[in-house]
Parts: C-alpha cells; sequence; structure tokens
C-alpha cells in the first residue's frame, strides 16, 4: 500500500507540472493579447482560473481515459467500484466529487488526512465517497470484496 500512495504523490505532482505548463500557455496568450495595452492586471486572475483549469483537467482525463498523465506515467487507473462487483469506469458525477478537492494544494491535503483517519485503505475521503479507487494497471478485472 505504501508503494501505491507513493506512486499517487508522484502522479499528483507530475500531474501539477503539466496543468502549470496548460497555464503558462494561457499566462502567454493572454500576455500576447494584453500586453499591447500595458495592462498586466490578468495575472490578478490567475488564482480564479487555476481551479477552473485543474479541475477540468482531472475529471475530463479521468472521466474519458480512466488516468491522468502522471498517472500513466507511473502505470495507475482511477476506476469506479459504484456496483461493488467489479471495477468500472467513472461517471462525470464520481469524477467531479473525486476532483474536487484538488483546486488547490491545502484541501488535498485536510481530504487526505480525513481519509486516512477513517479508513484502512489510502483513498483520499472524498475517493470514498465518490466510490472510486486509484489502482496499479492491469489489476482491474479483480473482483473487489463488498463493504
Amino acid at each position: 500500500m505504501e508503494k501505491l500512495f507513493k506512486k499517487r504523490v508522484l502522479a499528483y505532482i507530475v500531474d501539477y507540472f503539466v496543468v502549470t505548463a496548460i497555464m503558462w500557455i494561457i499566462g502567454q496568450a493572454l500576455a500576447i493579447v494584453v500586453f499591447p495595452f500595458s495592462a498586466f492586471f490578468i495575472y490578478d486572475y490567475f488564482i480564479f482560473l487555476l481551479p477552473i483549469v485543474g479541475l477540468t483537467y482531472f475529471v475530463l482525463l479521468e472521466k474519458k481515459m480512466g488516468t491522468t498523465v502522471g498517472k500513466h506515467l507511473l502505470y495507475l487507473n482511477v476506476l469506479s467500484i459504484y456496483n461493488k462487483n467489479y471495477y468500472s469506469n467513472l461517471t462525470y458525477v464520481q469524477s467531479i466529487i473525486r476532483n474536487i478537492s484538488k483546486i488547490y494544494w491545502f484541501p488535498i491535503i485536510i481530504d487526505l488526512i480525513i481519509g486516512r483517519l477513517f479508513g484502512p485503505s489510502n483513498e483520499r475521503i472524498l475517493g470514498k465517497i465518490s466510490r472510486t479507487e486509484v489502482i496499479i494497471e492491469g489489476t482491474e478485472t479483480k473482483i473487489i470484496n463488498t463493504r
């Protein structure tokens, strides 16, 4: 379990490098538009844009592909355990619920601590609420225990 936790932390760091790169591209595009007017106030809005871009990144990739760039590099998948018998693909609602704490770095730490306090696994509390689980690639066909 500790190996999975370390992989998840590393995947999260890689994912936020990707989100930062996306934000840099957006910033450069906006600077080209805004620079001629000497209006750098657009960078004041990045604190509001970052959660939107980050949440969109995590929700869309986990819903459509079952993984993000960081998780894919570390051979991790996110799957639904909603039916309590087999792993399946996530719904949009599950993906939004499990990723809502990723809007900034502080909520995800609280989410992780609460998840550790209320269960034996390394799953965050929003992962448990959304009935999703992060697994190592290739183990998604196993039958899980009913909880």
